[in-house]
């Protein structure tokens, strides 16, 4: 094949003819990549960039490695930075080193998801790491899943099975019944629960949100109430979605009241344990997911609290029977095994990258001490935090934590309560202008609230004492009638 249009470095020659072009684009990125991590912490946790659409444009020939690699270092520089320990604003952290390689091994090898001809290993290798996963949950030994690109999709692949089962309706679909299907959320429960049931064909009114109480947890019997209410409004329930570490703060709802309410009802019991799954490592705080055992299907995202680099989700399940049986579709295209069921047959994706691979690695590499430490720490310093706001009156929190996740807000007595909003959203520029801190301003029960995610293996006491200084600091300035001054 003619490639003299192509740069040397294009493809990695099979037969090593251009391995010193690649050694030297490797090193040359390298060079970059080191210094940008191992910096990170000088670092803004939002650097302030503005984006040229020109960079964006497909040249007409190749551009010179120099010249790309420059492009590429301002982009690097110019995006968020995760590893610094003042980003305490998201569920996002730095990945574990090994993830990062994986990542880099599984791109190299490229191999196809999609059957076990073309990733005879790593497709068994998925497939025995989601048996073991579904294991630290309980789930009993029919259990196992499937790996996906993200939580709205896993949740996806969970509910659909559900609906199917529920309906027959994985040939027919549930078009013109006459009992309209509804399923049962928590007010806060994650949006993809309401994208996930538009997909379906359930519209976003088919999620029926339950009441929770003033720590964001589902109420067991508000969900009974809702379920009889529906029932009586001619529509067909089939399934409650339970939430283990909600978005903004962190609460999980009561696992094992819901799973007997779900018993009572014949209803599938999900729970979305996306984020606060993690904490089944711990032996310290492990029962707070007391319940979980009882879920027909779990969303896990390792790429939050395991530290595994994006993207990485999965999508288990009690009994794998009714994955093969309510949602595969045969490709005839893929060569059969007798003993093993090509994973795109019965995943939402087909093609997909190769994520068990990063996975895999951390989890053999930290090992379960190792995410048990990481998970007890973090809470530790979740407390820390918790206590320093509550020796400030100015300070009021949402509700108690029961993962890492704290959510606050200023109520400063020297202004009208219709302006702490604008004093929090104040505070939060603040502290990432001036101090590196960066927290999240999400909108929760009709107010602005400051909300930290303890996830950085490397924040510490002294980051926590730093953020609390910044805000008295702050609070004796006065921003109010100094506005200069933020």
């Amino acid at each position: 094949m003619n490639r003299s249009e192509l740069p040397a470095a294009a493809f990695i020659d099979p037969n090593g003819h251009n391995r010193a072009e690649i050694e030297l684009l490797f090193a040359q990125v390298w060079a970059i990549l080191l210094p940008h991590l191992t910096q990170a912490g000088t670092r803004s946790p939002l650097p302030a960039s503005t984006f040229d659409s020109a960079i964006a444009r497909i040249p007409a020939a190749p551009v010179l490695a120099p010249d790309l690699l420059n492009h590429l270092s301002t982009l690097m520089a110019t995006s968020a930075n995760l590893a610094q320990p003042g980003y305490i604003g998201h569920m996002d952290s730095m990945p574990t080193t090994v993830s990062i390689l994986g990542d880099l091994v599984a791109a190299a090898l490229n191999n196809n998801m999609l059957s076990l001809e073309m990733s005879p290993v790593l497709s068994r290798l998925e497939q025995a790491l989601m048996v073991e996963m579904a294991g630290l949950f309980g789930l009993g030994d029919r259990a196992g899943g499937v790996i996906a690109s993200g939580g709205s999709l896993a949740t996806l692949q969970a509910l659909a099975v559900a609906r199917n089962r529920a309906f027959d309706a994985q040939k027919t679909g549930i078009a013109g019944r006459s009992q309209r299907p509804v399923l049962f959320a928590s007010e806060v429960a994650h949006v993809s629960i309401q994208k996930d049931a538009m997909l379906l064909g359930l519209g976003t009114d088919g999620v029926i949100p339950v009441a929770t109480n003033a720590n964001s947890q589902m109420q067991p019997e508000a969900l009974r109430q809702s379920i009889e209410q529906a029932i009586a409004d001619g529509c067909a329930p089939f399934c409650v979605v339970a939430t283990a570490g909600t978005t903004v703060t962190g609460n999980i709802d009561p696992l094992a009241p819901i799973a007997a309410i779900c018993q009572d009802y014949g209803l599938w019991f999900h729970v979305d344990a996306a984020y606060g799954g993690a904490v089944v490592f711990s032996e310290q705080y492990g029962d707070r997911l007391h319940g979980i055992a009882q879920a027909d299907s779990i969303t896990f995202n390792p790429q939050k609290w395991l530290y595994v680099a994006r993207t990485c989700v999965m999508a288990l399940f009690k009994d794998m029977t009714h994955l093969h049986r309510y949602f595969r579709i045969g490709a005839p295209y893929m060569a059969a095994n007798d003993d093993f069921t090509n994973l795109g047959e019965i995943s939402v994706q087909g093609t997909r990258h190769a994520d068990v691979l990063k996975l895999w690695l951390s989890l053999q590499h930290l090992g379960q001490r190792g995410y048990a430490q990481l998970i007890d720490e973090s809470y530790a310093l979740t407390q820390y935090m918790v206590n320093a706001i509550q020796t400030r009156p100015f300070l009021q929190l949402v509700g108690t934590p029961e993962t890492n996740i704290v959510c606050f807000r200023g109520t400063p007595p020297s202004l009208d309560e219709s302006r702490w909003d604008e004093w929090n959203s104040a505070l939060n520029t603040y502290l990432l202008r001036e101090h590196n801190l960066f927290l999240s301003l999400p909108f929760y029960r009709g107010s602005r609230w400051l909300r930290a995610v303890i996830l950085n293996p490397y924040a510490e006491t002294a980051t926590i004492d730093r953020l609390f200084d910044s805000i008295d600091a702050f609070m004796t300035d006065d921003f109010m009638t100094q506005p200069h001054s933020v």
